[in-house]
């Protein structure tokens, strides 16, 4: 019960923290939030009693520190205040492109874990010899390619050239395979390589050496015994590279034009839609956060070490 309200305590000061720092950097940021407003609502030419006005209305005179205790109280009951842009509420705004998000980050989840498991144990089955050699070099690949410059590529290569899929995307589960990849790939190839390390430090246990002595083939000692003590781990990297998913998301959405909250966020980040980007963030950090403690629940229930130390603890 204890570690349960740590964590807890742990996931609030994260958010606040997270809240307070993304204020702090926008609050610094050149140009006045209230004429960007108007800019934003059609007004090219903004009169300075206009600009003051907006700033009265939007209460940006008030400070920092007021401001955000504001915004915090409201966003403890859902409330993430009033786009600065649309003049909608900023969680209507964002419930309505959920879906398309969640869909994004599923999928890409999902074939991030998928490609990282095969890179992973095939290279770990071959250690040194060419199969590892490639998946490395793969990986390597992987992980230098910024997503954007890489779902540039997939529109020429993929789209424009060869024919396949749309250059619009329009949210649905047809249209979702190629960012979706795009945005897993980065993600793979670093928990691949730190799954392929797993299963090799977890081959060299005195255990493994007794079953193959009993008979047992290279595949069952990888999957019966190297995978699931290699598990913990990988899963750990797993829920961190949950919040980069969510984090890279507006960078994918923006090249395939998906309509989710990470390309409204960059709208608003280009607008200084302050509570947007503030309420983006949030969303962030709660997926992080909640990832997290799942995974350490999951870890916890396949690793009977890490539940004997919770339990002495």
């Amino acid at each position: 019960m204890s570690a349960v309200l740590r964590r807890i305590g742990q996931a609030l000061g994260t958010l606040l923290g997270a809240g307070l720092l993304v204020f702090g950097m926008l609050a610094v940021t050149p140009g006045d939030p209230a004429r960007r407003v108007l800019e934003a609502r059609g007004v090219t030419e903004p009169s300075p009693a206009a600009v003051a006005a907006v700033r009265d209305e939007l209460r940006l005179d008030d400070p920092l520190v007021i401001r955000f205790g504001r915004w915090a109280s409201g966003a403890a009951t859902g409330d993430l205040g009033v786009s600065w842009r649309t003049g909608r509420p900023v969680t209507d705004e964002f419930v309505t492109r959920l879906p398309a998000t969640l869909r994004l980050t599923g999928a890409a989840m999902a074939l991030a874990v998928v490609l990282a498991l095969a890179l992973g144990t095939l290279a770990a089955a071959a250690p040194g010899r060419w199969p590892d050699v490639a998946v490395r070099a793969v990986s390597l690949a992987m992980l230098v390619v910024p997503s954007f410059v890489l779902g540039v590529i997939v529109l020429d290569v993929l789209v424009v050239r060869a024919g396949l899929g749309r250059v619009i995307a329009d949210g649905t589960w047809a249209t979702v395979f190629l960012p979706a990849l795009t945005l897993a790939l980065a993600s793979a190839a670093s928990w691949s390589r730190v799954l392929r390390t797993s299963l090799l430090e977890a081959g060299s246990a005195p255990y493994l050496r007794v079953s193959a002595a009993r008979g047992a083939s290279r595949r069952r000692l990888l999957g019966v015994h190297q995978l699931p003590n290699a598990a913990p781990p990988f899963l750990t990297l797993i829920g961190l590279g949950a919040a980069a998913l969510i984090g890279g998301a507006p960078i994918v959405e923006s090249v395939f034009t998906w309509p989710g909250i990470g390309r409204y966020t960059v709208e608003a980040i280009n607008g200084r839609d302050m509570p947007v980007v503030v309420g983006f963030t949030l969303v962030a950090v709660v997926g992080y956060v909640l990832t997290s403690l799942v995974l350490d629940l999951v870890c916890a229930g396949l690793d009977p070490r890490l539940r004997a130390g919770r339990g002495a603890a």
